[in-house]
């Protein structure tokens, strides 16, 4: 999803999280949304800005620490290291690179300058 063209109609399923100004450049940030955690990326790339919405749970330290992970391309797709392990995860499909695990992925949109996630569906 293109950060920069997103402008869509409100929606009473969406949870605002934070404004978009509030996002910095390949850094991860951590929301509470229900009873989850959820950690949001903003990823840029020659000019390019992506939203990744992500479980913040890392299965294999069972912490909730992805959002502090470091983000980066590995072989050709968006990825964030779990700071304890550092196992990677790629930030569109929640895969594992290395084990056969995957982590929840949720939609996320700019919503005239709001994030907002859906959780569920």
């Amino acid at each position: 999803m293109n950060a920069n063209a997103a402008i869509v109609e409100s929606n009473e399923n969406w949870v605002p999280v934070c404004d978009f100004a509030d996002l910095l450049a390949n850094v991860g940030v951590c929301a509470k949304i229900a009873d989850r955690q959820v950690a949001i990326f903003k990823v840029t790339d020659q000019g390019k800005e992506d939203l990744y919405a992500i479980d913040n749970h890392d299965p294999f330290s069972n912490a909730n620490v992805l959002s502090r992970g470091i983000v980066g391309d590995l072989k050709g797709r968006n990825v964030v290291a779990s700071p304890i392990y550092k196992q990677h995860f790629d930030l569109s499909t929640g895969e594992c690179l290395e084990e056969e695990v995957s982590i929840p992925v949720y939609q996320v949109r700019d919503n005239r300058g709001k994030i907002e996630v859906l959780l569920g569906g």
